[in-house]
This record gives C-alpha cells, structure tokens and sequence, in this order.
C-alpha cells in the first residue's frame, strides 16, 4: 500500500520538475531572443512616432465623429447609406491596421500602456455590432445600445493628444482627495436625508413625494445640493408650513454647495494646475535637450573640419589656417559663440533637476 501511495507522489514531482525546468528553459530563450527585423522595426517605429502619422490618425478620428453625427439623422442615413458603409470599412481598416503595426513594433511592451489597452477596447467594441448583426440578426432588441457605443471611438484622440493625457494624470492624482471629498459629502447628505424625513417626511401633512422616504430624500438633497429647483422644493414646505424648513434648506445649501462643492472644485483646479507646470517643464526641458544635441552636432562637425584643416596645414607650410578654412566653417564659427551661451549646460541642469 505504501507503495502505491509513493509512485503518484514521486511522479507528480517529477512532473512540476520538469515542467519548472521547462518554463525557465522557455523564459531564457525569450529573454536572448533577438529579431531579426531590427531595421524594419526602427523604420515603422520611427512612422507611428512621426508628426505626420499622429496628424493623419487624428484626422481620421475626427473624421469618424463627423460621420457618426450623421448616421443619427435618418434622412441622412438614408441618403447617403452607402458612402456611410464605405467610409465604415476605411476606419476600421485604419484602426486595425494602426494596431497591428503598433503591436509589431512591441508586442511584449504593447500591453503595458493603458492607452495602447484603450485602443484595444475601442476595436471591440466597434466590432461588437457587425457580431451581434451576424449572430442574432438585424432585429436583435440590444442592438441599439452597441451602435450607441460607437460614439466611444472618439476616445482614441487621447492617446495622440499630449493635453488630454496631462489633464487625465490630474484627474488620476486627484483620486484619494475627491474621494474623502465625496465621503464627506454622502454623510452630510445621510444626516440631513434622515433628518428631512423625520421633519418634513410624515404622512399627515408632511412632503411625501419629496421627503416620503430615504431614497426620495437624497434625491431631493442632491437637487437642493446643485441648487437646482430649490425654489420649488421650499414652496411646497412653505404651503405645509412646516418648522423649520427655511432654517434646514439654507444650512444644507451653505454646507453642500458652497462648502463640499467648492472644496471639490478647489481640489481638482489645484491638481490640474500642477500637472498643467509639470506639463509645461518637460516640454521645457526637451526644447532644451534637442538644441543642446544640435549644438553636439555643429561642434562634431566643426571638430572634424577644424582637425582636417590642421592635417592640411601641416601639408602645406604656405597658407595659413584663415586662408585654408572654408567661410562655411568661419560662419558656423560665428554662430555657434552664441548658440554656445545660450545652450550652456549649467542652464539645463535646474530643468533637468526639475524634470
């Protein structure tokens, strides 16, 4: 017996050996995998990172929230339903083709950045309708909320706007703080709900269809809290003359609307104007960069003229080094005195501390 109970035990660690083994073989030959594509790899990074590419996807996005504006019109639908289909194809023939040729370019990294999985789920969801069309027919009831969905591929435009991303890092900065905010400001909206239905809440004479019970409290609290309507809210009270309702609907609007929701504005404009100076700095920074690495340029290339002409000079004794150097390199000469105190390192060092 006690062999028959060893044999399964041995052979089951035999097994998660090998297949450990296996895994690790597999994890070392893909960390020492190299591509053999690696020029037609740089030359199509080096495409999808270009302006000209970002111009023409944001071109192409917009393009496709014009078109969707017009497929709600009926008539215009009507219309002009072929060019709509036409164009249908060529956006989503772009879109697929811009996800293929980004997920060549990495396909390991790729799934790392949320906006490249943003894209992901626009693809989807775009071709949720053509699926539901082919598997349960024109006539299916939910059919109208997947084309609903369609107005969602204008959210590609945040991955090619640099803007957008800065204000989207805010608002993701902003999260524990709007969340206490709004903590907060539900337990306000608990006690003062609890209170206005034990106040104005009675079945007698009380306000039933706004204070009937707790549900139609917050609801009525929220519509007082956006000052939206409260006016109304108060004649009704007025015409019950019940106590104390003027003293209860201006202390909650002076608390929720002028304080809680205040604060939230606050939070979010002081977090934005942070990142927006982050924003600004790095851009700073890089402007700083790409001229610094211009001027390594112009020195390299001055260096390697310079040091051609000293190996000429020696050649011949006659001329001098005015005299063999070209007025090319006199005038880049020239230039770069003050291209070099205006890119002068000891600049570029706060920014780069900064950044």
């Amino acid at each position: 017996m006690s062999q028959h109970l060893y044999l399964p035990i041995h052979t089951r660690a035999t097994s998660n050996s090998l297949l450990d083994n296996a895994s690790m073989f597999l994890c070392a030959r893909f960390k020492t995998f190299q591509r053999k594509d690696t020029q037609c790899q740089a030359f199509v990074k080096r495409v999808i990172m270009s302006r000209l590419f970002r111009i023409i996807m944001i071109s192409t996005i917009s393009t496709n929230a014009f078109f969707v504006v017009l497929w709600t019109d009926y008539k215009t639908r009507y219309n002009l339903f072929r060019l709509l289909q036409i164009m249908e194809i060529i956006f989503v023939s772009i879109y697929s083709a811009e996800f293929y040729i980004k997920l060549y370019v990495d396909p390991i990294n790729y799934w790392k950045d949320g906006y490249n999985l943003l894209d992901v789920l626009v693809i989807i969801i775009v071709s949720i309708p053509y699926t539901l069309r082919k598997v349960k027919g024109k006539h299916f009831p939910y059919l109208n909320i997947a084309d609903g969905l369609q107005s969602l591929r204008i959210l590609k435009l945040i991955t090619y706007s640099r803007g957008i991303r800065t204000l989207i890092t805010a608002i993701g900065q902003t999260a524990y703080t709007v969340a206490s905010v709004l903590i907060l400001f539900f337990i306000l909206m608990y006690i003062f709900a609890v209170l206005g239905f034990c106040l104005f809440g009675g079945p007698d004479r009380g306000d039933v269809e706004n204070w009937g019970n707790l549900a139609v409290a917050f609801f009525t609290l929220f519509s007082l809290a956006t000052v939206d309507g409260w006016t109304d809210l108060q004649e009704e009270l007025d015409k019950r003359n019940l106590a104390l309702s003027r003293t209860f609907t201006i202390i909650f609007i002076l608390l929720a609307s002028f304080v809680f929701l205040s604060m939230f504005v606050g939070v979010m404009i002081i977090h934005t104007e942070d990142s927006i100076k982050k924003f600004e700095r790095e851009l700073m920074l890089e402007r700083h960069m790409a001229l610094m690495k211009e001027k390594q340029v112009i020195v390299r290339r001055q260096q390697e003229e310079v040091s051609r002409l000293m190996q000429t000079e020696k050649n011949v004794d006659h001329k001098s080094f005015s005299e063999l150097a070209p007025r090319t390199v006199l005038r880049d000469c020239a230039r770069a005195e003050p291209d070099a105190r205006r890119l002068a390192p000891e600049e570029a060092v706060p920014l780069l501390r900064e950044g």
